[in-house]
């Protein structure tokens, strides 16, 4: 179970949300990132699409709507730092002999001394060597019930976005939580302290918290905490977790963690893989975020006031409007390199006279909450770059929050007519 446990964990940070592995996808470069980059932004989309449930997952993805979750799972863990971070070891490693492989057994050990008194069970670890990145992983009970806490060690690029990402706390219309702090410590390394739920929806009460610390040099320590014997599947067994912000705190700045990191083996395929890939066009920079909501704030049609917007650095952005019968989600994505699955996308679609692909669609929009809606115009502007313009509307306010409203404020014909605007071929 707890290996289950941390490889369900590892599958869901693949995409992340991050951001990184998705919009970005900074593996995929040279003659990879054309491909990748698609390949990638499609996994980003299909990531967010499950913000919102099965429903709409399936009709996200589908449509290539796309749901930000900021820090993808907001257990604060980022597994692409352990897929790509070998390829990122501090300089110094390249003039220092690699320290001795750390043992599962010790890293277990370690962080059983670092929690205070209590009783442990269904313990399992890796260690540095082992594949896909070391962790620890037990069941804590301090006499007041039994909860789960899971420990990984990954390498990250210093100073690179997926840092910043990493560091950044979610956006509560997407990822409600309770609270999180993001704050650079004396020594130079960020630390993220995160007290949210397991499920976005909270359609249980299991809470988690994490707490993320980021080195200067690139030492990622993930510590995540719940108020059940497992992250999924339990009943809670106490009303929070059992650390503080204070001991989170404590255990993820201890040094022994750093060594553990310092510890992971370099992976000489990555690196052979990045010094033989061959030279390819770097595709478009990616479309500000910034830009992409001007833009759509200013395709809103008059009577909506915008009560909130966010979003991210590029591709993806949204506002919540309110037209004064309830406040209604409203999403666009804005991606390249999508041309070569436009059968896929708009098979049920039309082609306009100048060759751009068009599909509306209307559905269920999150199949944990009953009478949310989602309407969706999805176009493909002709051309090699596969520049898509993907707008969605909601009837309520948030993820998985209840229906505002009967329908969304904006009707597919508005939506349709939005996403085909040519003030989107601006930012091409």
């Amino acid at each position: 179970m707890p290996e289950n446990q941390d490889q369900e964990l590892f599958e869901e940070r693949l995409s992340a949300a991050l951001h990184e592995t998705g919009g970005r996808f900074d593996t995929d470069r040279s003659a990879l990132v054309t491909g990748g980059r698609t390949r990638g932004r499609r996994a980003l989309t299909r990531r967010r699409a499950g913000v919102l449930g099965g429903v709409a997952g399936v009709a996200l993805v589908g449509v290539g709507g796309a749901v930000l979750l900021p820090q993808g799972n907001s257990d604060g863990r980022d597994v692409s730092a352990a897929t790509t971070g070998a390829t990122s070891t501090p300089s110094a490693s390249a003039t220092a002999p690699a320290p001795p492989p750390v043992s599962g057994d010790t890293i277990l050990g370690q962080l059983k001394e670092l929690l205070p008194e209590g009783e442990f069970s269904q313990e399992d670890a890796r260690g540095s060597a082992d594949q896909p990145s070391p962790y620890a992983y037990l069941v804590y009970d301090d006499g007041k019930g039994a909860a789960a806490i899971s420990m990984g060690l990954y390498r990250v690029e210093p100073g690179s976005s997926q840092v910043r990402q990493l560091m950044e706390c979610p956006d509560e219309t997407f990822v409600p939580h309770d609270s999180c702090s993001s704050t650079r410590l004396p020594d130079g390394s960020l630390l993220r302290l995160f007290k949210g739920y397991e499920y976005a929806d909270k359609r249980v009460d299991t809470k988690l918290w994490t707490a993320d610390l980021v080195t200067d040099k690139g030492q990622h320590v993930s510590l995540s905490e719940w108020n059940a014997p497992a992250q999924k599947g339990a009943p809670v067994s106490r009303a929070e977790p059992p650390l503080s912000a204070g001991q989170l705190k404590e255990v993820v700045t201890a040094e022994v963690w750093r060594r553990v990191v310092d510890a992971i083996p370099e992976d000489p395929k990555a690196a052979e893989t990045t010094e033989g890939a061959p030279t390819a066009d770097v595709p478009p920079a990616a479309v500000s975020g910034k830009d992409a909501g001007e833009t759509l704030v200013g395709l809103l049609p008059e009577g909506l006031d915008v009560v909130r917007k966010g979003g991210q650095e590029d591709e993806f952005t949204y506002v919540v409007v309110d037209d004064g019968q309830g406040e209604s989600l409203v999403q666009v994505n804005v991606q390249y390199g999508m041309g070569d699955v436009a059968g896929q996308l708009y098979a049920n679609g039309e082609t306009l006279p100048d060759g751009t692909r068009v599909a509306v669609r209307q559905g269920n929009g999150d199949d944990r909450v009953a009478g949310v809606l989602m309407w969706t115009a999805d176009t493909l502007r002709p051309g090699e770059d596969g520049f898509r313009v993907v707008i969605s509307a909601f009837n309520n306010g948030a993820a998985h929050a209840e229906p505002s409203r009967a329908t969304p404020a904006l009707t597919i014909g508005q939506l349709r007519e939005m996403a085909l605007s040519p003030e989107w071929d601006k930012l091409r």
